[in-house]
């Protein structure tokens, strides 16, 4: 098995300490006062060793039975892959919601993936090291529990984090963790 890379660099990567940019910068005030993408929010751009992750809520309004998407638009730097599930050992790159109350969660949407040919120990994995999209769909529940949870008109958060572990041609690197999190409001 490849090793790790030194410890100095799999401290940082085991933080996930990344930039967090929104492609325009005021995008993440709007995002924070509620707004929503067809307001013409811009994703939010975060930048690790291995990734460049756009992270996109389909819409920042909750309301009972509504259904949103968390997209995230990945593209992997220069000679850098991560795994998609398959038959193997690796860590999948997984999309993991906090739960709420009032909140159904499904499960990640994958795109098909690529076959990457280990050389060295004759293995073929199944990974993404082109761009690709992954999106998780979740519904605010219409129950009367999850209404009396969203009844005081106050906005609620949907968080949750990025997990994957990156490997080059070399070295597979310690496992990151990108938070996310949108503000929706309730009417």
């Amino acid at each position: 098995m490849r090793s790790l890379l030194v410890a100095a660099t799999c401290a940082v990567s085991t933080l996930g300490l990344f930039a967090q940019t929104p492609a325009n910068p005021f995008d993440s005030v709007a995002a924070q006062s509620g707004g929503s993408l067809a307001q013409g929010l811009r994703p939010v751009r975060n930048d690790t060793m291995h990734l460049t992750v756009h992270t996109s809520i389909s819409d920042t309004v909750a309301t009972p039975g509504k259904k949103l998407s968390v997209a995230f638009d990945v593209t992997p730097k220069r000679s850098m892959h991560v795994y998609a599930p398959g038959k193997h050992d690796y860590q999948v790159i997984t999309v993991k919601v906090d739960p709420q109350p009032w909140l159904k969660i499904e499960p990640t949407v994958y795109p098909p993936s690529e076959i990457y040919h280990f050389k060295e120990l004759d293995e073929k994995v199944e990974t993404y090291g082109k761009p690709f999209k992954l999106v998780q769909d979740l519904t605010i529940l219409n129950t009367a529990a999850a209404k009396k949870a969203l009844a005081s008109g106050a906005p609620i958060k949907v968080s949750g984090r990025l997990e994957y572990q990156a490997c080059d041609d070399k070295v597979c690197y310690a496992p990151t963790r990108i938070p996310v999190s949108f503000a929706l409001t309730v009417p």
